[in-house]
């Protein structure tokens, strides 16, 4: 134990010598006559009282207002020639198309409520050498639909459409003679159909949607007598009525994207069954298909097909089929 306590106080010994050698080693210098400079600080000095003021900062309004509406609208001109000298051994006839689009579309969207407004107009003639003048378009087309959302995929929606065409139809015939001759068979508004729609519509994603109108009434219309070429019903309007009337349940399916690059696929499918005389006979089916190819800002090549089956029209089913390559523009681009 006292071995012990003798070492603690060497230790302790020799701590304090050689702090106090440490004091020791620390020298101070008076530097009252040495000229010393010091480096100038590169900050700038201020001398004086600091005085802050507030500064008043006007609120910035942004007179900007929320646009609920898109709109587009895209017209299309197609032309087809083809000409022949009188001695061209490899057979044709001289020949000039022309053909006409013009699709407007107009969507408003605001919270639950939405309105779709679509406009197609259509229209072609060709004219062969010696032949008379023939269509190869010709459809008027106005959809109006206002729908409120129910939940995710789920509307319930009111609609109205307005279908005829531009020009008269006729139907062509060789006389006797073998004279080309032709007889009418449809004009504006000989038909023209008006259809008033309420039900529900199912649109899981924004480039397919169908609608299921549970409440639906279309009236045909045969303004002009002339088309009936004593005939007692044509389009289901018996002769000396001006148009008829039928309650039914409708299907609308519509399908619009780019499948490719530069490439959409329009395709529109409608179902009609009347609620009187209901047969698989009596349903009416109709199916437009448009396939659009972009070959520059200005350019582009469609194929378009109808596949129509009215009892009211024809026994039968009825097909048309176009290819065309023309000039399109669309705005806003």
């Amino acid at each position: 134990m006292k071995n012990c306590l003798a070492a603690i106080i060497l230790i302790l010994t020799f701590c304090s010598n050689q702090l106090h050698a440490q004091e020791i080693d620390t020298i101070p210098i008076n530097t009252k006559n040495m000229n010393i400079k010091l480096k100038r600080s590169p900050l700038p000095s201020r001398q004086g009282p600091l005085n802050f003021e507030p500064v008043k900062i006007k609120p910035l309004v942004v007179n900007a207002k929320i646009n609920y509406w898109k709109t587009k609208t895209s017209i299309g001109v197609n032309v087809n020639q083809a000409q022949f000298s009188n001695n061209w051994k490899g057979g044709g006839t001289n020949s000039v198309a022309v053909g006409g689009l013009v699709n407007w579309k107009a969507e408003y969207n605001k919270n639950s409520y939405s309105y779709v407004s679509e406009l197609v107009l259509q229209y072609g003639k060709i004219k062969n050498k010696d032949q008379l003048q023939k269509k190869t378009n010709d459809r008027i087309f106005w959809d109006n639909k206002a729908s409120f959302q129910l939940s995710k995929s789920w509307f319930f929606f009111g609609s109205v459409s307005f279908e005829s065409q531009f020009d008269k139809g006729f139907r062509y015939y060789r006389d006797g003679n073998g004279d080309e001759q032709q007889v009418l068979i449809s004009k504006f508004m000989a038909p023209g159909y008006l259809t008033e729609s309420i039900g529900f519509e199912y649109k899981p994603v924004k480039y397919f949607s169908t609608r299921i109108g549970t409440g639906t009434a279309r009236q045909t219309f045969v303004v002009d007598t002339a088309v009936y070429d004593n005939k007692p019903n044509v389009y289901g309007v018996d002769k000396g009525k001006r148009f008829r009337n039928e309650l039914a349940f409708q299907v609308v399916s519509a399908f619009d994207k780019d499948i490719f690059t530069n490439t959409n696929l329009k395709a529109r499918y409608l179902m009609f069954i009347p609620y009187e005389n209901i047969g698989w006979s009596r349903i009416d089916h109709r199916l437009d298909i448009a396939l659009t190819a972009k070959i520059n800002r200005f350019m582009n090549t469609s194929l378009t097909g109808v596949v129509l089956f009215d009892k009211d029209t024809d026994v039968n089913i009825q097909a048309s089929q176009t290819l065309a390559l023309g000039f399109a523009f669309t705005f806003p681009r």
